[in-house]
């Protein structure tokens, strides 16, 4: 079938033309190799329109269709979204999508490269001649705006006159750009109109103004660094567009003060003016290659009135039996049902800091079971919300955006600073999750794919003892900590010393509570920040005695820990015992506390004391007992 190519569309493309979806025949295919930012390579083609070529790069999510050679030399293919920038003086068109309409064809025309010399026109390409190097390309075209092409064509049918059989020959409108708007600043002209509002996809290094619409779906929180150039703060964010390009955005130091809280998860803005890096892979796990860092002249715009066209968020779920097979490390989004939570408990990083861990279980459709580990402010915020729905037996859908896939002993889910959690979420896959559960599921085995589980569904993180074998096995004198679960009853409680004073002065974000002691002035002095205090804080230091049915031990619970023992403050007991001197409503307190069983997370370590060596035991977590999952815990051991 004749094939006519688009008349003058290099030159259309040049100007500025949104709307045409030429014809264009590929002269010359080559790849320029990888970069060192990035594994991706990419792809540059000569095309022509018979009478003019131009060089074009091609998008890597086209690498494949080139690799497979859908497309190849003497291809006529159809442009649908591409951009023209201005790289270094010399116009460059960016291929985002196209498709083959012949596979194989002679060279059409005598092309030349576009802008060139009369001199360097003549000489021109013949079917299989060379093709003259970039460098020799001039341009003597104006700068114009970056232009986008987004509407993908449904065919063309327009009859050839010579011998009315059908050709491509699609129509040159005029594009719409914002008219320029020249302030003077000296000798230079500067433009100062608007930057177009492109797709998220569309972007790439080499545009020079942009902007895009998008919506704010994850912000991280501000970390803190040191470097070899020293101290430094960054933040980051992630948009999504309507048309579900996603890029991640990057603040540092300055840049943080001015947009961390400017920019809110769920809004709309309009964000122009930044620089495009290639994106860390190590910690970005969008599916885009670049990533957006602000500078001082970028613009973040919020948009009050947008009309919701922008998706407030965008999954990609995958089934629990597929992360059985998933990579180490693989990023990626999950959703089924909650069906048992086990309590935060303490853990300590690598760098001495301590966070929280708290690890549930999800079963979906498939027939898998997974665990899924929360941490730091997961544990609080969701983990507390969702082990409250569990214990009323009430087991909430789960989904996750973001989950870091694990291998060590099986495989698991885990959250990261980007992940998102929704419980109970209002669209299709959970209703259907819902149902499924309600009506058989919950009733269905899984097989869980994060193995060493333990009876009655308690994860391996979970240790269950006795008291008597905390001494037996000699728990706590290797060089880390042991931590473990005991269930105890509470047997007796020190009254003599049962809290202690704390400083009261904020240390960032977080309050000091190092002990305080009297000063000469009647103030309350702390060595640690060497400050005086009006007043002081009471915080538990509680000495308790615990027993179970092979023995009894002594515990310390801290201030949070205390205060689920005692249930109530230590200011208040304090204020009771010591400036009421209410010793006989003191003790009733005390007294109402003994003989109720816990669950105790314990953790145990040996510390020095003078010259004596000790084994500490401190309670991190205080549970109430739930008889039903402990029923069922008990049953197993008597089935095993």
């Amino acid at each position: 079938m004749p094939v006519s190519l688009t008349p003058n569309a290099i030159t259309a493309i040049n100007d500025g033309d949104v709307n045409l979806k030429p014809l264009l025949q590929v002269l010359e295919i080559k790849m320029i190799g990888r970069s060192q930012e990035r594994s991706q390579e990419r792809y540059r083609f000569l095309i022509s329109d018979g009478v003019s070529a131009q060089h074009a790069m091609v998008a890597v999510q086209l690498n494949d269709r080139v690799k497979s050679g859908q497309f190849e030399k003497g291809s006529i293919v159809q442009l649908i979204d591409y951009i023209c920038s201005d790289v270094k003086g010399r116009k460059l068109i960016v291929v985002l999508n196209m498709e083959t309409i012949v596979q194989q064809s002679e060279t059409i025309g005598n092309p030349t490269i576009f802008g060139e010399t009369d001199t360097e026109a003549q000489k021109t390409f013949s079917g299989t001649g060379n093709i003259p190097p970039p460098n020799r390309v001039v341009f003597n075209e104006p700068m114009v705006q970056h232009s986008v092409n987004r509407a993908p064509p449904r065919g063309v049918n327009i009859q050839n006159q010579a011998n009315n059989t059908p050709s491509f020959r699609p129509s040159v409108q005029p594009s719409y750009q914002p008219p320029a708007s020249y302030r003077n600043h000296g000798p230079i002209m500067k433009n100062e109109a608007p930057a177009r509002v492109i797709p998220i996809a569309a972007l790439n290094p080499y545009q020079g103004r942009w902007a895009i619409k998008a919506r704010v779906t994850a912000k991280g929180d501000i970390r803190r660094y040191n470097n070899a150039k020293g101290d430094g703060k960054v933040f980051s964010f992630d948009l999504l567009d309507y048309d579900g390009g996603e890029i991640r955005v990057t603040c540092f130091n300055a840049l943080v003060d001015r947009f961390y809280d400017v920019t809110e998860v769920g809004k709309v803005y309009l964000i122009s003016k930044g620089s495009l890096k290639p994106a860390q892979k190590n910690f970005n796990h969008l599916k885009n290659e670049w990533e957006i860092f602000l500078e001082s002249t970028s613009t973040v715009e919020l948009c009050p009135d947008e009309d919701g066209s922008i998706p407030k968020q965008q999954f990609s779920f995958r089934p629990i039996s597929d992360i059985e097979n998933a990579e180490n490390n693989t990023i990626l989004d999950v959703i089924g049902v909650v069906t048992s939570v086990n309590p935060s408990v303490p853990i300590l990083r690598k760098n001495g800091m301590e966070t929280h861990r708290r690890i549930l279980n999800l079963k979906d459709e498939s027939g898998k079971a997974v665990e899924v580990t929360l941490w730091g402010e997961f544990c609080n915020r969701d983990g507390r919300q969702l082990e409250e729905m569990v214990d009323s037996a009430f087991h909430p859908v789960l989904a996750i955006k973001a989950g870091k896939v694990s291998d060590f002993s099986g495989k698991s889910v885990g959250t990261i600073s980007s992940t998102q959690l929704f419980i109970n979420p209002d669209f299709p896959e959970a209703h259907k999750l819902r149902t499924w559960f309600d009506y058989g599921g919950k009733d269905t085995a899984s097989f869980s794919i994060s193995r060493d589980t333990m009876p009655g569904g308690v994860s391996r993180n979970e240790i269950r003892k006795n008291v008597s074998q905390i001494k037996e096995e000699g728990l706590g004198r290797s060089d880390k900590p042991d931590w473990i679960t005991v269930k105890a009853t509470i047997s007796f409680i020190k009254t003599d010393s049962f809290c202690y004073t704390a400083c009261p002065l904020m240390i960032g974000d977080k309050q000091c509570n190092k002990k305080v002691t009297r000063s000469g002035t009647n103030r309350w002095l702390c060595d640690r920040c060497n400050q005086e205090s009006d007043e002081c804080d009471y915080r538990y230091l509680l000495q308790v005695q615990i027993q179970d049915h092979t023995g009894l031990t002594w515990i310390t619970a801290f201030q949070e820990t205390g205060e689920e023992i005692m249930g109530c403050p230590a200011k208040k007991l304090y204020a009771m015992k010591y400036e009421l001197e209410k010793e006989e409503e003191f003790a009733e307190i005390v007294r109402d506390r003994l003989f109720h069983q816990y669950m105790l997370k314990l953790k145990i370590k040996e510390e020095s004391y003078g010259d004596e060596q000790r084994v500490k035991m401190t309670v991190v977590k205080v549970d109430k007992v739930n008889y039903t999952s402990e029923s069922k815990y008990m049953l197993d051991l008597l089935v095993r």
